[in-house]
């Protein structure tokens, strides 16, 4: 039986013409990109046309992207370092309980030193409300965090709405796009966002890099320290393999953005359509009129979770209860535990399907009839 994966929200298969760029940085280019000889500049050559790539793909500035380790630095690099460069003007921070852990425990890690943590409340649709948002706002309000796409549920949160709010306030807006790079255009020229973090495994790129828009002028704090690498911002010795990588991921959805969006519409749509056609019970979570094509979150009434996903790797399916960081976790999920409460079955119940390049239609609709099986024999 033929394995499928549908779990791209968590990890892409590398595309191989990606594995083919860094090969040979591997093989020949071993220099320390601060290296002031022929194999230090060598790498530096890399380092900056791979920091016009991802600066380009946001209609950023070269000098405003910084690499990172991936997602998760970026985040903790945004929300730590800007909160601890900012806060002689205020302590106060707004977010929502959907956030990727790396912005949830980050702000939580400020929060035991000190700040103010406000957390926007969610609907069933999985989204916030700009409304809600208007009243939390404060004179000391210093950052705000919001993702643009959740990880869950594939929902789009109003971020251009809550931008345009604090154009005109001090307090800098913070991003976290893992979701969204890639597949929705993104151009900070229009966007007046000033923090963005991107993750490069989550766009067919290797694992282990991603990097941070920063705006220039935003005050934001280092949180490693060593070397000067990154302006300053960011310690430590680029990994340029990662990097070279990275940039190939990055040009590939330039190129592919459009008709990726289309064709994983359509797996979801497939998939969604078979498992109607089988006569199982299940319910959509969230707005599927307000998500992305990539991401679909089904409730499952009267099964559980860690019997569903045992049986399905049994079956050869891979999916997930929730984000990546938990997948192997069976603890109810904090995303829809905010969208119902926590008491609510389709804490338990709820399964996570993520489309993307491992798929094509013949593979999601077996998934879907093999799901069905699994559902209608645990019944």
């Amino acid at each position: 039986m033929k394995p499928i994966y549908l779990d791209h929200a968590a990890t892409t298969p590398v595309h191989e013409k990606v594995i083919e760029a860094m090969v040979p940085v591997y093989q020949d280019v071993f220099g320390n990109p601060s290296s002031v000889h022929q194999f230090g500049r060598k790498a530096r050559s890399l380092l900056d046309k791979a920091r016009s790539t991802a600066a380009r793909s946001l209609g950023a500035k070269e000098k405003e992207i910084v690499f990172t380790s991936g997602g998760t630095e970026a985040d903790n690099l945004a929300i730590i370092g800007t909160a601890m460069a900012n806060q002689g003007k205020g302590k106060h921070i707004i977010t929502t309980k959907i956030e990727h852990h790396a912005t949830l425990h980050a702000v939580e890690a400020l929060e035991k030193n000190g700040f103010d943590i406000t957390y926007l409340p969610l609907y069933e649709d999985g989204r916030v409300k700009i409304e809600d948002f208007e009243k939390s706002l404060r004179e000391d309000t210093i950052l705000v965090s919001i993702m643009m796409v959740n990880n869950e549920t594939g929902a789009i949160q109003p971020i251009e709405a809550i931008a345009e709010q604090l154009v005109s306030h001090q307090a800098y807006f913070h991003s976290d796009i893992v979701q969204a790079y890639g597949l929705m255009e993104v151009d900070v020229k229009k966007l007046p966002v000033d923090l963005l973090a991107v993750s490069s495994h989550k766009i067919n790129g290797p694992k282990g890099i991603g990097f941070l828009y920063v705006r220039e002028g935003t005050q934001m704090q280092s949180l490693a320290h060593g070397g000067e690498q990154e302006r300053k911002r960011r310690a430590g010795t680029e990994n340029v393999p990662g990097i070279v990588g990275f940039q190939k991921a990055i040009e590939l959805t330039e190129v592919e953005r459009f008709p990726r969006a289309e064709r994983y519409g359509r797996f979801k749509a497939l998939f969604l359509k078979q498992l109607t056609e089988e006569a199982i019970d299940c319910e959509i979570n969230g707005s599927g009129n307000q998500s992305v094509s990539t991401i679909v979150n089904v409730s499952f009434p009267g099964m559980n979770v860690e019997t569903m996903l045992t049986n399905f790797d049994l079956s050869g399916i891979a999916a997930s209860s929730g984000s990546a960081c938990t997948a192997g976790s069976v603890e109810p999920s904090h995303v829809l535990s905010a969208m119902y409460g926590k008491e609510d079955a389709r804490t338990v119940n709820s399964i996570r399907f993520s489309f993307g390049i491992a798929n094509n239609e013949e593979n999601v609709v077996e998934a879907a009839k093999r799901i069905s099986q699994i559902v209608k024999r645990l019944k």
